[in-house]
């Protein structure tokens, strides 16, 4: 599958500041994928550079094979981009805006109908006629996601697209996003809720200090050492005394006869810690397990290790 979106040893300098270095990799034609990173990993330096709102220092981008520099026209009909911050003018109605945004591609009055559409599926015909600056948070982020589809762009990159809107609305886009998702368009998204891009997110770049540090599939992600340990709960029947000196070093014990304990699943088991609790006469009446998930291994790379993958 061909490449929606190339990006070949992009890096960006701000005075002292190395905001990218040597970013390197490609999103595929139809893809949903997740950029993930803590504030100031270069997330939002690298949106801009792939929209054209700001100049690479090196490497290059290229969006559906068009270059952002040299064609950035092409470049820029084949994106569209929905801000994380609510940016909008409170001069005009919804309808207004998206008209004229349309405008901005080329497209007039014949554009109304997919207008129409997108007012629809977004749950906003009847704001349709409302000016901006009377919308609640949640609809000025409706009105920017169908601002950036307006011109049917075949590459959608989403910046925090549910950031401050309430579990109604988040639900309401991600149905609506996975609609495209499901219709052949690529996905692009950043995100600081980590269940999202786990449940959305078929392949996960994530960047620290403008480096990608980890790119794989959500799958293989999941399945590296680096999310191998899963965390273990027990109520004991009794007060617990005595611990096995084989899980001294694993064990919290708290006041309400609950053990609490990190294992790693190449090299420990449940059933030899039972084993081992029983031998000392600890008697076990509950056992939940928590397996690791996106956000441990996010964590490890970002703040715990500093291993690049």
């Amino acid at each position: 599958m061909s490449a929606a979106i190339r990006i070949r040893q992009v890096g960006k300098q701000y005075g002292n500041v190395r905001a990218l270095d040597g970013v390197d990799f490609e999103i595929r034609q139809g893809e949903f994928f997740g950029l993930l990173g803590p504030n100031g990993a270069g997330k939002s330096t690298l949106i801009n550079i792939i929209a054209g709102l700001t100049r690479a220092d090196e490497g290059r981008v290229t969006v559906m094979g068009h270059n952002v520099v040299s064609a950035y026209r092409r470049a820029r009909q084949s994106i569209g981009v929905v801000p994380q911050e609510l940016v909008f003018d409170p001069f005009f109605t919804v309808r207004e805006v998206l008209r004229i945004q349309s405008g901005y591609f080329g497209l007039g009055r014949e554009n109304d109908a997919w207008i129409d559409e997108l007012l629809s599926e977004l749950h906003l015909e009847d704001k349709a006629d409302t000016n901006m600056r009377a919308l609640s948070g949640g609809m000025k982020r409706r009105v920017l996601i169908a601002q950036a589809l307006v011109h049917k762009p075949a590459v959608v990159v989403l910046d925090e697209p549910t950031a401050g809107v309430d579990i109604k609305i988040r639900n309401l886009l991600w149905a609506f996003i996975q609609g495209l998702h499901e219709r052949g368009q690529t996905i692009v998204l950043t995100t600081h809720y980590l269940e999202e891009a786990e449940s959305m997110c078929e392949r996960i770049a994530i960047l620290n200090h403008g480096r990608v540090v980890a790119i794989d599939t959500k799958q293989q992600l999941l399945n590296s050492h680096l999310a191998r340990s899963f965390t273990v709960s027990l109520t004991c029947k009794h007060t617990v005394r005595g611990i096995p000196d084989a899980l001294a070093g694993k064990v919290t014990v708290h006041q309400d006869n609950r053990l609490e304990m990190q294992l790693d699943k190449e090299t420990d088991t449940i059933i030899g810690v039972l084993d081992l609790l029983r031998e000392a006469g600890i008697e076990v009446v509950d056992v939940h397990t928590e397996r690791a998930d996106l956000e441990d291994v996010f964590l490890k790379l970002t703040y715990g290790s500093d291993n690049v993958l």
